[in-house]
């Protein structure tokens, strides 16, 4: 289900009384949810990014999605969109919350909109900042204006804040070998897989000094590959994260390209067309998508501003990607990435993201 998401907040004084509102909107404009409430004293743009992360929340209950977020606040729309930084170290948790809220949803889009076009949410938010003041004010101070913090640069960003992500494919399987779909059959590591997931060890520990964690997929390829990469890194225990699992082939388990073409070629080529189209008893790549966001972002809450080793597959190390690079989803078909092949990612508590590197294969040679 798609929605659209209007969202205000604003403060009496910034900082003063404050209140934030949200309307819930069906495509056809229809309202769905109203929320509204008082923040005490606060800024201006706390409340309007409490005003978003109640409006995500809102749609999340009602089982949306794709949301739409339109808001006057041209601060929040660019830094939760990535183009702006965010310097305020008070509106950072908001943002990495509204950000964890967002990877709960297949997609969400952000655009600012003029204010007479948010009248709904901008009314709810000046009631609620009425109750906070405890008498009934009409005037309300328009929205601190913020400039963005620094031109785009060519320039390393700094590390302060950042989390290093080294997403690690597990080690060759007789099915890789035999280029089958590998999908939730538990194919353990070839003996030429063991020696892949050593070497990937010896990779992550020229990378990273001190790793924080070790997560991996449950399954025994993943885990088997995680545990060498662990003795490399000094002995970081491996935890296990579900959703890291791969996606689930269904009947195509098992069988190479060319089996499944022939067997399944309207199915094939429905599945080549579109991340929501599952194959027959399997499960889509949007719904895994989904999935692997929330796994992200519970790595990300839990280990933020360390040094994570992600064990996975295939399609989550490529969807993972596809999100990190902001890419359509043809990439999820052009990317390739080896048997224990590293690449390495940097996420900063406001969302922004640096990748540095693809499918490294060096260490295999």
């Amino acid at each position: 289900m798609r929605v659209v998401v209007e969202a205000d907040g604003g403060s009496r004084g910034n900082p003063g009384p404050a209140g934030y509102g949200s309307v819930v909107r069906d495509t056809d404009g229809q309202v769905l949810l109203e929320r509204q409430g008082s923040l005490g004293t606060t800024t201006n743009n706390v409340a309007e990014y409490t005003g978003l992360l109640e409006g995500l929340k809102a749609a999340h209950e009602l089982g949306a999605s794709e949301v739409d977020v339109r808001m006057d606040s041209k601060l929040v729309v660019e830094q939760m969109s990535g183009r702006w930084q965010i310097k305020n170290a008070g509106l950072r948790p908001l943002a990495a919350e509204a950000a964890q809220w967002v990877a709960r949803f297949d997609r969400v889009s952000f655009e600012w909109i003029p204010r007479e076009r948010n009248k709904a949410a901008d009314a709810l938010a000046n009631r609620a900042m009425d109750e906070a003041a405890g008498k009934p004010v009409r005037d309300r101070v328009e929205p601190e204006v913020v400039t963005p913090a620094s031109p785009r640069s060519w320039a390393p960003p700094s590390m302060e804040n950042a989390t290093r992500l080294i997403l690690v494919r597990h080690g060759e399987t007789a099915y890789t070998q035999q280029g089958r779909y590998s999908g939730r059959g538990d194919i353990p590591l070839s003996e030429q897989g063991e020696a892949q997931a050593m070497a990937a060890g010896g990779r992550v520990a020229g990378l990273a000094r001190d790793v924080t964690a070790v997560v991996s997929s449950p399954l025994g390829r993943c885990v088997r590959t995680a545990e060498h990469i662990a003795a490399e890194v000094g002995g970081v225990p491996v935890t296990i994260v579900d959703d890291l699992i791969e996606v689930d082939f269904g009947l195509w388990e098992g069988l190479t390209f060319a089996e499944v073409q022939e067997g399944w070629p309207g199915e094939m080529t429905a599945w080549l067309g579109s991340t929501s189209v599952a194959p027959p008893g399997g499960e889509s790549f949007q719904a895994a998508a989904k999935r692997v966001r929330g796994a992200m972002a519970s790595i990300l809450s839990s280990y933020g501003g360390g040094v994570v080793v992600v064990v996975s597959h295939v399609s989550p190390i490529k969807l993972i990607l596809r999100d990190a690079l902001a890419a359509s989803d043809a990439f999820l078909h052009r990317l390739f990435l080896d048997a224990a092949g590293v690449s390495t990612m940097d996420v900063w508590p406001d969302g922004n993201i640096a990748v540095r590197s693809v499918n490294e294969t060096a260490h295999l040679r």
